[in-house]
């Protein structure tokens, strides 16, 4: 599967959070703010690469749950679920490493987070993917039934995807990869992780590019956005790149 990202070989699974969009939005500019003569501090490669990889790991819980077709979390195999995509999988991350420039510590977070390989998926994890959308019902144990965990699995596809996208842009900027090339990238990615999500085709690139240019923009391009002109500038860049690059698909 690519370069080892994560099936194989035991290691503790430390399914640590990530760093908040917040941060990311006010150190937007990202890596190096160039107004004024002013440079800002980087963006750490660690708070970036969590960031995209937690998101993915939330697109593969729950394209593991959506797999089984029943909702019963005791149904899930994640392995089982990854083993037929492989190579879907090794070129989502390698297409993350070249749209990113993670290095080798960035891309061993994936390792360290352990999505990518055999765990228990929770209810309380599918609940943190979906935001709490569903509510938290009572009693408690009727979190882990099929129809609410459908649900979750519903909100939080659109959910994740749409910070993965977010995610991923941003890093891209912290690189400063070149807009049309770096959105033709994400395109491709976002492609795959829609298909591992959810392969009905309930979700896709399209639909997770237009929730996250209403959920993500507009606060980026306000007037008061703590992000630079910079900043704004590349992502306006990105959000156009991206349409034009996904309408081509």
């Amino acid at each position: 599967m690519g370069r080892g990202y994560g099936l194989d070989g035991p290691s503790r699974m430390s399914r640590i959070g990530w760093a908040s969009t917040d941060d990311l939005h006010e150190t937007v500019g990202v890596s190096k703010q160039r107004e004024a003569g002013a440079e800002s501090t980087p963006v750490p490669e660690e708070s970036l690469a969590r960031s995209v990889f937690a998101s993915l790991g939330g697109v593969v819980e729950i394209g593991a749950v959506n797999f089984t077709g029943t909702w019963r979390l005791a149904d899930v195999s994640v392995e089982g679920f990854l083993a037929g995509r492989r190579q879907e999988l090794g070129r989502l991350m390698d297409g993350i490493q070249e749209v990113c420039r993670f290095g080798a510590p960035g891309m061993g977070i994936a390792d360290e987070l352990g999505y990518l390989r055999e765990h228990e998926v929770t209810p309380e994890f599918l609940l943190l993917w979906s935001a709490g959308l569903t509510g938290v019902p009572e009693p408690l144990e009727e979190l882990a039934g099929p129809r609410v965990v459908r649900r979750m699995c519903r909100m939080g596809a659109d959910l994740q995807l749409t910070q993965f996208l977010q995610a991923l842009i941003t890093a891209a900027i912290c690189a400063e990869v070149e807009e049309r090339a770096g959105a033709a990238h994400i395109a491709e990615i976002l492609g795959i992780a829609s298909e591992l999500v959810d392969s009905s085709g309930r979700n896709s690139p399209e639909t997770a590019f237009r929730m996250w240019r209403v959920a993500q923009l507009p606060d980026l391009l306000r007037p008061d956005s703590p992000a630079p002109q910079w900043g704004r500038a590349a992502f306006r860049a990105y959000d156009l790149e991206l349409e034009k690059a996904l309408a081509s698909a």
